[in-house]
């Protein structure tokens, strides 16, 4: 009995130790999956027709909303890698072509995410407009982005009878 009790508290030691490792990284990371699962989900939910549609002439389309998240999330991974890298989307006007180039921008920023580390989230980079911040900020500053853009996508949906992915478990209560 001692033996494998010893065995299971090595093992949750390790276990615990693998988390420690992501302490910075690791709450970004699931941030950054959240996001990215209920922007690819809105952009699929909108139906084609609704690409061009606007609450106010002041603001932009849906599609407009989708390519900005696909032209920025690609442009800071580009940075974050030290590269210049686009998928055009502002030039794109259909449903099949900006969700195609939301998932470009995705895959691209899921190998940055995927490589960061504890050990460079305080590694000062490039961060465009905003000159040298932390690795970490870089990161955080793309998911508070793509959030606060989702949130407003939101009422898209709603004003279009649609409910958005982040409320769908409540919508039936």
């Amino acid at each position: 009995m001692n033996r494998y009790f010893s065995q299971v508290l090595l093992a949750a030691f390790a276990v615990s130790a693998l988390h420690a490792q992501d302490a910075l990284v690791g709450p970004v990371k699931q941030s950054y999956t959240s996001v990215k699962n209920n922007l690819l989900k809105a952009a699929d939910k909108m139906p084609d027709e609704n690409y061009s549609f606007k609450p106010t002439p002041e603001v932009q389309t849906w599609g407009q909303r989708v390519a900005h998240m696909a032209d920025s999330n690609i442009g800071t991974c580009a940075r974050l890698k030290g590269e210049q890298k686009s998928v055009g989307a502002a030039s794109k006007t259909s449903k099949a072509d900006l969700v195609a180039a939301l998932k470009e921008s995705f895959a691209y920023c899921d190998a940055v995410f995927d490589a960061a580390t504890d050990a460079d989230a305080v590694q000062m980079v490039n961060a465009g407009r905003g000159g040298q911040r932390s690795k970490i900020s870089v990161l955080w500053g793309l998911v508070a982005h793509d959030n606060e853009v989702y949130g407003a996508m939101g009422v898209y949906l709603r004003l279009k009878g649609i409910v958005p992915p982040s409320s769908e478990a409540m919508a039936g209560r």
